[in-house]
């Protein structure tokens, strides 16, 4: 009788053992859920049919055929294809310099001997505790008195420089071996030749580590373009989202509204799809070196 009775507890004993995860997976599958609720209702509404009611235009369920008039109206109201254009613009030319000077002052950090350097490593960290907004003034002052108001270099230029793209390289240089690099030095080839021909190939994750931030950051920056760029000609996505939205949520067309969400948000969420394994790789790596 023991055997049966033993055969008969194991069911028992593996469900308390199960239980405690399935509640963990339903936790957070529910929490996953309220997180995702403003994204989901952006889709369905975005496809929605504008002559949908109040009450189902609030509706996570479509319920209804969807509909490509929400987004076409959005692009023939509002100028999307010169805010793509602007976005671009800024998003790579800040990147394009960044890598320059974020690579530069990292291999500084980790590979040149000078003194205090890592006291001056350590003040250049200090950006990085720095609210943004409390840098406003004194870089839109900067940017006036350079005659880049309301211009695209005007809205790139307090991001040339980085401290946490600094920090990143550094870490990354430090986990690199030097042999490559002494045995290009015993060749005979100049710092430049080793930065650019043996140590920034190596260290192409943390690159792509810091540009996946740096794309997502000025992708979406809002306040700072909004207190530099005046003309409707040099406005970016966010802000002329901004605009948009305006004119949408006086005549209460939410469809519409959320269509103009959808398009300035869905470059960054393809490519977010399409490299997803690239993305974690990459922060990954950064995140153990050093």
């Amino acid at each position: 009788m023991a055997e049966p009775l033993a055969i008969r507890r194991a069911p028992a004993r593996r469900w308390r053992k199960l239980l405690p995860a399935a509640l963990l997976a339903a936790l957070l599958s529910a929490v996953a859920f309220l997180w995702a609720s403003p994204f989901l209702w952006m889709l369905v509404a975005a496809f929605r049919p504008e002559g949908a009611g109040s009450a189902d235009m609030a509706s996570l369920w479509p319920g209804t055929t969807p509909t490509l008039e929400n987004v076409r109206y959005a692009l023939e109201a509002g100028d999307f294809g010169l805010y793509y254009v602007n976005t671009l613009i800024v998003v790579v030319g800040v990147l394009a310099v960044q890598c320059v000077t974020v690579s530069l002052a990292g291999y500084a950090f980790a590979r040149l001997r000078f003194p205090g350097r890592d006291l001056l490593f350590y003040g250049f960290l200090l950006q990085l505790m720095l609210v943004p907004p409390a840098l406003i003034v004194p870089n839109l002052t900067t940017v006036v008195d350079l005659g880049l108001y309301d211009s695209l270099p005007g809205v790139m230029a307090p991001y040339f420089a980085s401290a946490f793209g600094t920090f990143l390289m550094r870490q990354t240089f430090l986990a690199l071996p030097r042999d490559f690099e002494e045995a290009a030095a015993i060749d005979g080839a100049p710092w430049w030749a080793i930065v650019w021909y043996v140590l920034l190939p190596m260290a192409k994750p943390g690159l792509i580590a810091f540009a996946i931030v740096s794309v997502t950051a000025h992708w979406n920056e809002f306040l700072w373009p909004l207190m530099v760029i005046s003309s409707p000609d040099n406005q970016t996505l966010t802000i002329g989202l901004a605009a948009f939205t305006r004119g949408a949520e006086g005549g209460k067309e939410w469809g519409v509204l959320a269509a103009g969400t959808l398009l300035v948000m869905a470059p960054l969420a393809l490519a977010f799809v399409a490299f997803q394994r690239r993305f974690v790789d990459s922060f990954v790596f950064s995140g153990v070196k050093g």
